[in-house]
């Protein structure tokens, strides 16, 4: 298993180029299965968990290709409609096949997912939603097996809480469904716009995407399209935080400055310096430790819950005590015990964090828990003093791309061991 070393203690200074969002890309790779013709992604992300999810559309009978950035997606027949364990297993996004497999074939069976193991995640409102566009749903031996034999006809869907990949999920079917669907308590991420752009320059007509009310047309077919992958707010936001905590400035290249505002709002009151610029959004160090500030996750616009485990890092060199709540996922502060062996003061009280910053963390052997987790122990290995060794960074290769080279272009000692 390969790991990650890093000598800490170096300001990061120059400029870090912000891929292709990987919550976007792979529910955009996701919508070749709607259309018998090509789908052509740029500014594709590199990334394990966009392999794993190519495999699983060559299984379906797509043609899929790569040249630098460029995706290029062609599912000409649905060759297989079943989506076995093996393949589902490994990413839990990849479960969101079930809806346009249906939609356009008919039935589906499809394995229930896996992923990161940071909470419960069911995919209960994933199913009601496509059990609302007509779908009949059955559990069986830890598959789900879908049938809509008339195809999918519009409806009404009305999510209890807000969830992304149940949004995302309905749009996805509900596109060659008959007549008209409304989803209402839907998403607004930027993520959510990402799908609804690519899928309406493929024919679709889906409005409202971005606001708490989406409403779609069904169509009878898709076309293909072109479409460049929205930048990678979770990304911008990470590296935002390296180098808040680290020192130096960085500009994080093509990085969209509303989708963070949440973000730079925490930072500035933290101390750090964040301004828009042309191509991208710049990120300044406090001179002397950051301020201690508090957060509490929340649904987009709020603070992401994908950029806690980065914050808290930050938080942990910071002077004073800040409180990190958890309102997303219950199981989300797995990282806290590998920070405090690296000497952060972390005190959990169910889904609150009390930090209290202490002047220097000491570099340790730690080991990454899931993908978000992975990128913080990163960010306090650069803050940290001696030697810090990472293990199980193949979490880290779910989601982020280059991310040694990209560091180490901005003066980080860092360096991946192959095992």
């Amino acid at each position: 298993m390969d790991s990650i070393k890093i000598r800490g203690g170096q300001e990061l200074k120059g400029s870090v180029p912000i891929s292709g969002a990987k919550n976007s890309a792979l529910k955009l790779m996701v919508a070749t299965i709607l259309s018998d013709e090509p789908l052509i992604l740029g500014r594709m992300p590199d990334l394990a968990d966009t392999r794993f999810l190519t495999t699983l559309l060559q299984h379906f009978g797509a043609e899929v290709s790569r040249d630098g950035d460029t995706m290029r997606l062609h599912t000409q027949r649905i060759e297989n409609a079943e989506a076995p364990y093996d393949l589902v297993r490994k990413m839990r996004a990849s479960f969101n096949v079930l809806g346009p497999l249906l939609a356009r074939n008919g039935e589906a069976r499809v394995s229930l997912p896996g992923g990161c193991a940071i909470g419960a995640r069911p995919v209960d409102l994933h199913l009601k939603a496509l059990e609302a566009l007509g779908a009949e749903i059955e559990l069986t031996e830890g598959y789900v097996e879908a049938k809509a034999p008339k195809g999918l006809q519009g409806g009404q869907v009305t999510f209890p809480f807000v969830s992304v990949g149940a949004t995302e999920h309905a749009m996805l079917a509900a596109v060659l469904a008959r007549g008209e669907t409304t989803l209402e308590n839907a998403a607004r991420e930027p993520e959510i716009v990402d799908l609804a752009d690519c899928l309406n320059a493929m024919g679709a007509k889906v409005s409202g995407a971005g606001s708490a009310t989406i409403t779609i047309q069904g169509v009878g077919s898709l076309s293909g399209a072109a479409h460049a992958v929205v930048p990678d707010r979770i990304e911008t936001g990470t590296y935002a935080l390296a180098a808040a905590t680290a020192g130096g400035d960085v500009l994080l290249k093509d990085a969209v400055w509303k989708h963070n505002e949440a973000l730079w709002d925490r930072l500035e009151k933290a101390g750090a310096a964040v301004a828009k610029e042309d191509g991208g959004v710049r990120v300044r160090a406090k001179r002397g430790r950051l301020a201690a500030t508090d957060i509490e996750t929340r649904p987009y616009p709020g603070f992401p819950t994908d950029e806690q485990a980065q914050f808290m890092a930050a938080m942990t060199v910071a002077d004073g005590r800040s409180v990190i709540r958890e309102t997303i996922f219950e199981n989300r502060f797995m990282h806290a015990p590998e920070l405090m062996r690296m000497g952060a003061k972390i005190d959990l009280r169910g889904n609150e964090a009390i930090v209290t910053g202490v002047e220097t963390l000491r570099g340790a052997q730690v080991m990454a828990t899931d993908l978000r987790a992975s990128v913080s122990l990163v960010i306090a290995g650069l803050v940290a003093a001696g030697e810090t060794t990472i293990g199980r960074v193949y979490h880290l290769d779910r989601g982020f791309e280059g991310l040694e080279a990209k560091l180490a272009a901005c003066g980080a000692d860092i360096e991946r061991v192959k095992d």
